[in-house]
């Protein structure tokens, strides 16, 4: 099957470059993404249905019957709110410097599952109950641009795919990066989803709010401005900034935008790490982009920036903060240069279970 799709998008490549009429090209583009999203659509349901098969053994069968057909199927499991899922993004060419990122879901995922740690999170949280995790794969970012999809539909086609995740309820989007341009689609699909705005914890080396950076209005270096302008957001908190331009600052304050920069870290440290987002919005999104920490803990980045958080740092914040999780992504991961032992990819997987524990309920 996989070598037919392949087959296909060569031909509607083959076709536009023979100048066929465009609306046979759209109609195959239409084929295409309608395959893609019912792909992460079939996907997000049979997670749930195997959660569901599992709590046929823990709660009793009849009893869960009645609750399934009540759409109530996992909260019968008894205090089970939200079960996060992963949602690989693999996007790179939006990235100024090297498009590397669009490799990192798969390295993540060989890095959580690999062995050489136990599947239990810091909180007690085990990653092998479909309860607390599940994987619905990933948009086909490649396939759906090889066929001619501009970036347009591509973000249209990522918001959508984190819906499909949240519509199979209580399942709760975390997305693998990917440059940091899939934040706005991700963020928009949560906020739309959720019906309101919700507050967003961004760490990050950089503010990535630029209008248009090198005129590219979906830049990973854009996303934010995007987000802040489309009203997505309450309120945005940047921590471990410390690469930042006038425009940044100027962007910052257009917004209303929480900075935190390095050079004041030991004066926030604790403020930092006692936040308390979420209320009176639909909840907190975090946006955990690698480069925030020092490059001594994670160098597999595209943007090495020293004088960063350390990984310690970065989980005392996200671990003491107060607020309901929704979603998240962790993001530009670049495995083209990640250590020979791959380290950073070691980094990704340990801020994804954290995470994780942070979203299931």
């Amino acid at each position: 099957m996989k070598n037919v799709g392949r087959m296909g998008i060569h031909y509607l490549q083959r076709l536009n470059a023979e100048n066929v009429p465009k609306d046979l090209i759209e109609k195959g583009q239409a084929r295409v993404i309608e395959a893609s999203l019912t792909l992460i659509r079939e996907r997000a349901k049979l997670k749930l249905e195997f959660i569901a098969f599992l709590s046929m053994f823990l709660v009793g069968y009849f009893y869960l019957v009645i609750r399934y057909l009540e759409g109530e199927l996992l909260r019968a499991l008894g205090g089970v709110a939200a079960s996060a899922s992963l949602l690989g993004v693999p996007l790179g060419h939006n990235s100024s410097f090297l498009q590397g990122p669009a490799f990192a879901p798969p390295r993540i995922r060989e890095a959580i599952w690999c062995g050489s740690t136990n599947s239990t999170t810091e909180e007690g949280k085990d990653l092998n109950d479909p309860r607390v995790l599940t994987d619905v794969g990933d948009v086909p970012v490649q396939e759906l641009r090889d066929c001619g999809v501009d970036d347009d539909r591509l973000m249209n086609i990522i918001s959508e795919s984190v819906k499909l995740v949240m519509e199979e309820d209580p399942l709760r989007p975390l997305v693998l990066g990917g440059d940091h341009s899939i934040s706005f689609p991700s963020v928009r699909a949560v906020s739309e989803k959720l019906g309101g705005p919700v507050d967003i914890l961004h760490l990050d080396a950089h503010p990535d709010i630029y209008d248009a950076f090198e005129g590219n209005k979906y830049s990973h270096a854009s996303s934010f401005a995007r987000i802040m302008e489309g009203g997505y957001a309450r309120r945005l908190l940047q921590v471990g900034i410390r690469s930042i331009t006038k425009e940044g600052r100027e962007q910052g304050k257009r917004f209303g935008v929480e900075q935190y920069e390095m050079r004041t870290f030991s004066r926030d440290r604790n403020l930092l790490e006692n936040l308390k987002l979420g209320e009176g919005v639909k909840g907190v999104y975090i946006s955990v982009d690698l480069d925030c920490m020092d490059p001594a803990f994670a160098p597999g980045v595209s943007h090495i920036e020293p004088g960063g958080l350390s990984f310690r740092d970065v989980l005392n914040i996200l671990q003491n903060l107060k607020g309901d999780v929704v979603a998240a992504d962790v993001v530009e991961f670049n495995p083209q240069r990640d250590t020979v032992d791959g380290m950073t990819a070691m980094v990704a997987a340990k801020l994804v279970r954290e995470l994780t524990a942070r979203i299931s309920k």
